[in-house]
């Protein structure tokens, strides 16, 4: 690999912290219930697994599996509608993560071969108890 996992990670961090107006980001993800409603909007990186498989010409290739956790607190203003807050933040990040219209690719300035969102988006606005939370699966391909 040419990039070490964590100039990765860092470049991922940085890319999607930047994204939107985040009032608390880290690597260290923690659970909603201990992030005040002060300290939000709030984005966590949670790196999950890596799988490796054989590549052309035998090289080895790895899937990096990233889950970015999105905390909201809408609270419990019935003139609020808290998917509005909810959204603009997933947008954000799949803002941050697209692929570039030359290359078609996002490369994290060129450490990977492709970062993207992979699955399904799991959101829960808050409607009920006030805490919003989005969890974004994202993959990264490198070839190490």
């Amino acid at each position: 690999m040419a990039a070490t996992r964590e100039q990765i990670m860092q470049a991922l961090f940085a890319l999607v912290s930047g994204s939107a107006s985040f009032i608390t980001a880290s690597r260290r993800l923690r659970l909603w219930t201990d992030v005040p409603a002060s300290e939000r909007p709030a984005i966590f990186q949670y790196e999950r697994d890596d799988t490796y498989t054989l590549g052309q010409q035998y090289t080895q290739r790895v899937e990096m599996n990233v889950d970015l956790y999105i905390y909201t607190a809408p609270g419990n203003d019935s003139g609020v509608i808290p998917i509005s807050i909810l959204n603009p933040l997933v947008d954000a990040v799949d803002a941050a993560l697209k692929p570039s219209i030359v290359t078609r690719r996002q490369t994290l300035g060129g450490l990977v071969s492709h970062c993207y969102i992979d699955g399904k988006i799991m959101k829960d606005p808050g409607d009920i108890d006030g805490d919003g939370i989005a969890v974004i699966p994202v993959k990264i391909l490198a070839t190490v």
